[in-house]
């Protein structure tokens, strides 16, 4: 199945304070710096990523910077309408639909088109994680060191349920 991913650009840089630190700076480095990361993240993908921002054009503006499509609206209409609109779009196109944005007219009008939403704060969780293999190497990794007592901030009693756990506990120490 084909996924669509929009991202309702203006609306992640101000409910995230790095970029909303950032765009007090300088709003064209935000945008950047979302961009840049939305690259990096989905570049292994075969996923649609689109992110919209207002714009002020004459004309509807879309360019691409490797795989992310960036779509400006033209002037009179919103990010929201555009949003909208390429979720009809993906739709009729018979692609899922991801959507990432805070505010709740955007949210109501994707859930209504069947697509799915989610915040900005899940978004930023999404594109600040590692990367799947790479999470999977360090996990393996610890369980390695674990299991061969090479990890000294490891202790097998932190694996053992309570009841079973041999020495004093905090409580009994307390009561003496």
């Amino acid at each position: 199945m084909e996924w669509d991913i929009l991202v309702d650009g203006y609306n992640v840089i101000k409910n995230n304070l790095m970029f909303r630190s950032l765009e007090h700076k300088n709003l064209a480095e935000a945008r950047n710096l979302l961009i840049r990361q939305l690259k990096n993240r989905y570049r292994h993908t075969d996923h649609r990523v689109i992110v919209v921002f207002d714009g002020n054009g004459a004309s509807e503006q879309v360019s691409h910077d490797e795989h992310i499509r960036i779509v400006y609206s033209r002037y009179g209409e919103t990010a929201d309408s555009v949003i909208a609109r390429l979720v009809a779009e993906a739709r009729k196109a018979g692609r899922q639909v991801e959507m990432y944005s805070d505010d709740g007219e955007v949210r109501a009008n994707v859930l209504k088109q069947e697509g799915s939403v989610h915040t900005t704060r899940q978004l930023m969780t999404r594109l600040n994680a590692a990367p799947h293999d790479i999470a999977q190497r360090a996990f393996h990794r610890q369980t390695m060191r674990r299991l061969y007592g090479i990890d000294p901030a490891y202790d097998e009693q932190d694996d053992m349920p309570r009841h079973r756990r041999k020495g004093k506990s905090s409580r009994r120490q307390h009561h003496r």
